[in-house]
């Protein structure tokens, strides 16, 4: 299939932005929310497998791609970025939604899914921590922090300039693994390059250092997927889920890295639908 004929692209306001959003399929609704430094099409190889049986609502977060790109960190609090998907839900009259995220996509999936538990039918993440568990671990497990040494970087003053030097070479090495063609980096790069993208991402870690304001209760049936070779979030990040959802399943892929969607979307794809349809 050539999925960038089969798609439909639309702008779609909300929250008094635009949001670049890609629609393609049939079926109840899902919408698919990416992370950092993602876009729509990191769930490429995932589409072909969903779109026969949902109908899939994939948006460029703000910040992103060919989205709005507002200036000021305050526009990119989580507190903002769920009503971005509360408003994209109502304008598609979408009713009652699946929620998937991955990475930040994820993170607002789980703000989103505490505050309007009666807007979801099921809530899917992937390799994307529960926040209060997230901010619990990075203040005590030294793995943790090792691993999350780039978030502290990008905290600092002028701290995305390590991102976009070099031709975006860190990015490259975090990013692509084997199953990174060569049409998926030209992408990868093309968004990234986009005026404002590459701050916009690193908003979403400069506006939500703390979520002392949310509960983390979610009431919401909750499949966690998780690549088990993520180099950036540690498997410890699972521990204590089961204490904030009620209604909780996890699926571990034991070859995957954080970039799941590409290294393994057969297995996203299968457990997303098994886990919707049961």
């Amino acid at each position: 299939m050539d999925l960038l004929n089969e798609i439909e692209e639309v702008f779609i306001e909300t929250n008094g932005i635009k949001l670049h959003t890609i629609i393609i399929g049939t079926g109840e609704p899902l919408i698919l929310l990416h992370g950092f430094p993602e876009f729509w099409y990191c769930w490429s190889k995932i589409i072909p497998l969903l779109k026969d049986d949902y109908k899939l609502v994939i948006p460029d977060m703000r910040g992103y791609n060919l989205s709005d790109k507002p200036k000021g960190v305050e526009n990119y609090k989580v507190e903002i970025l769920i009503e971005d998907i509360k408003g994209l839900s109502e304008v598609l009259k979408l009713g009652k939604f699946n929620l998937a995220g991955h990475d930040w996509g994820g993170l607002v999936s789980w703000i989103f899914a505490e505050k309007y538990p009666d807007l979801l039918k099921k809530l899917i993440l992937m390799n994307a921590p529960h926040p209060k568990i997230f901010q619990q671990i990075l203040k005590t497990d030294e793995e943790q922090q090792k691993a999350s040494y780039y978030i502290f970087e990008i905290l600092e003053p002028n701290g995305e300039k390590f991102i976009i030097e070099n031709d975006y070479n860190w990015l490259k090495k975090v990013v692509f693994t084997k199953n990174f063609s060569d049409l998926d980096k030209e992408k990868y790069i093309e968004a990234w390059a986009q005026p404002g993208a590459i701050i916009g991402g690193v908003n979403y870690y400069r506006a939500n250092t703390s979520f002392k304001d949310w509960k983390g209760i979610i009431n919401v049936p909750t499949l966690v997927i998780w690549g088990m070779k993520d180099l950036a979030l540690k498997p410890i990040l699972l521990n204590g889920i089961n204490n904030y959802v009620k209604d909780l399943r996890i699926e571990k892929n034991e070859e995957s890295s954080h970039w799941i969607t590409h290294d393994a979307p057969k297995f996203v794809a299968s457990k997303i639908k098994e886990f919707i349809q049961n």
